[in-house]
């Protein structure tokens, strides 16, 4: 498991303290994955509602709050297979 993937559990586990209703995947190519549900955010790489998929510098931005989810999705930075709903809530609690 790669270092960007620990800190992003460490990080993601913070701003989501009470959870995540559904399970979402979020994959940070050439890094792994992480699942993120009611139980919190751990590395992994499960069958989920919603995979969102993003570089390190995507994925990194987002979670700092310097990029907008909805934007980089829209630039093609960011994509989304699944539940677009869930991914919504996702975007909005990560922003």
């Amino acid at each position: 498991m790669s270092d960007v993937v620990n800190a992003a559990v460490t990080a993601l586990n913070e701003k989501l303290s009470g959870g995540f209703a559904g399970r979402a995947k979020f994959v940070i190519e050439g890094e792994g994955a992480l699942m993120l549900d009611g139980a919190g955010v751990r590395a992994g790489d499960e069958e989920a509602d919603v995979t969102l998929t993003a570089d390190r510098e995507t994925f990194e931005g987002i979670l700092s709050g310097d990029v907008n989810p909805t934007a980089a999705f829209m630039q093609g930075k960011l994509s989304v297979d699944g539940d677009m709903g869930l991914a919504m809530q996702l975007g909005a609690v990560l922003s």
